[in-house]
């Protein structure tokens, strides 16, 4: 079954996401495989944490919310980036969590192969909720 969504629905749960994250909501990159349920790591590496603007998105619009700008990183270790959790500012409070991929993925990189030290950009992000 598949539920579908008003375009104000599907905009309000986008919008919610801006109000939970607050300010310089924290992105984070791991390799290993993603836990079920925003559970706790289980042999999972830090691949890099990324700082997102203290205005994390204007006003979702048709369905979509694109976020404004995420600082770069230097990598803080080496590995390939499999999955994502954006956690509040707090570093503890987890949003979601998707997966990392170079095409088809929640998070899209150039590369999945990070190295420590070299430098991890989010050119741009957006979220988008279901069409009905």
């Amino acid at each position: 079954m598949t539920i579908g969504l008003d375009p104000l629905t599907r905009n309000a749960m986008l919008d919610a996401i801006t109000t939970r994250t607050g300010g310089n909501a924290l992105l984070t990159i791991y390799s290993g495989t993603r836990p079920a349920t925003s559970g706790a790591l289980s042999g999972n590496t830090l691949l890099a944490q990324l700082t997102c603007n203290a205005t994390f998105a204007p006003a979702s619009s048709g369905g979509v919310l694109t976020l404004n700008s995420i600082a770069s990183i230097a990598a803080a270790a080496t590995g390939t980036a499999t999955w994502f959790r954006l956690f509040k500012s707090d570093g503890t409070t987890i949003i979601m969590d998707g997966s990392v991929g170079t095409a088809g993925s929640d998070v899209n990189l150039n590369s999945t192969a990070i190295s420590a030290g070299a430098t991890v950009s989010v050119t741009s992000a957006t979220l988008t909720a279901g069409n009905p």
